[in-house]
């Protein structure tokens, strides 16, 4: 019996193995990286194996090789992305609380914020693909137009919050499209908490245990992984983004239905279309479309979880927020810094 053992590389044997009257080959893979490959055969001192035998052992070795050595880099690529995705996770959670700070001592911006980030996504046009929630709203040929008025207040707000939110960021400055879109969420689950602790009796603590209990907070998980936007170079066309408080109910129907939303949206979206929620959902009950979905969010927002009216809200958001980008979801990553081991005094 001879044997011919390969491992990982091979030498050129060719010449030199002895042929077998009746070959076997057999190739396995002996740990994560080490591949044997062994000819095994019964030969006389005349025989010798043949060329065929060898380069057909030599190259199932070489494909097994690969393989592992794949699986290998895989293993590398996944553990990168961890990497990325923690450091992502971990800047956005920053982000959430700079921002909850912020507007916990400014709540009276919430209306604006709300509308702000609307406006901005508004801009949207499907039939060219351009415009959306871009970051454009920032650029005072912009903020200044008529169906922006009263939001620049709430965008500077955000552009102070953006000074802090950089100067902790190891992964680049934050866009003012996803800073607007963000803003709009942490106001969102701020009006969600206020409601909880209104149905509490005002009392603050069993007001978060509510919400923390009955909430939407798991419906979030879309809408924080849209993380990554690119902010325009310039403003959005003019014309794109109604007036809210001069618009007829068909006018923002006809404004929703063209970036592919409907009553249902509108009426959920009521918060967002003024500074009083009331009024607007007055102004909307008229349409005999959108009638049925004020009336249902409005039972729902007295339930205790309110769960039919936030669902909606939140989905809305998610769709309204990702109009017309490209999400980077590299953004705000960072190379890691790499441990010298030699410097180590162990």
């Amino acid at each position: 019996m001879g044997m011919v053992s390969f491992i990982s590389t091979v030498p050129s044997l060719v010449s030199l193995i002895p042929s077998p009257s009746r070959a076997a080959s057999k190739c396995f893979l002996r740990h994560s990286s080490t591949i044997n490959c062994k000819i095994e055969a019964d030969y006389d001192h005349e025989d010798r194996l043949s060329r065929r035998h060898v380069l057909h052992c030599f190259g199932a070795t070489i494909g097994m090789d690969l393989i592992a050595r794949s699986s290998s880099l895989s293993e590398v690529a996944n553990a990168a992305d961890l990497i990325q995705r923690r450091q992502r996770s971990e800047f956005q959670s920053k982000i959430k609380g700079t921002l909850a700070t912020a507007l916990k001592g400014n709540p009276e911006l919430t209306p604006s914020i709300l509308t702000l980030a609307l406006n901005d996504a508004m801009t949207y046009d499907k039939a060219t693909k351009s415009g959306g929630p871009n970051g454009s709203i920032r650029f005072s040929s912009e903020i200044s137009r008529a169906e922006n008025k009263n939001l620049a207040a709430a965008l500077n707000f955000l552009e102070e919050a953006k000074k802090e939110i950089d100067s902790y960021s190891k992964g680049g400055p934050i866009s003012y499209a996803d800073l607007i879109q963000f803003a709009a969420q942490i106001a969102v689950k701020s009006t969600f908490l206020s409601s909880a602790i209104r149905k509490c009796g005002g009392n603050e603590e069993k007001g978060t245990l509510l919400y923390s209990a009955y909430g939407s907070s798991g419906q979030w998980g879309l809408f924080d992984k849209q993380f990554g936007r690119l902010d325009a170079e310039q403003p959005d066309p003019e014309g794109r983004v109604p007036q809210w408080d001069k618009s007829s109910v068909l006018e923002m129907k006809n404004k929703f239905s063209a970036i592919g939303l409907g009553p249902r949206q509108l009426a959920v979206m009521s918060a967002f279309l003024g500074p009083d929620q009331s009024a607007t959902e007055a102004l909307l009950a008229s349409d005999p479309e959108v009638l049925p979905w004020i009336q249902k969010y409005q039972r729902s927002r007295e339930t205790v979880s309110q769960t039919d009216y936030e669902v909606d809200l939140i989905t809305t958001m998610t769709k309204l927020s990702s109009l017309g980008q490209q999400i980077n979801y590299e953004a705000y990553t960072y190379p890691v810094q790499k441990v010298d081991f030699s410097k180590l005094k162990l």
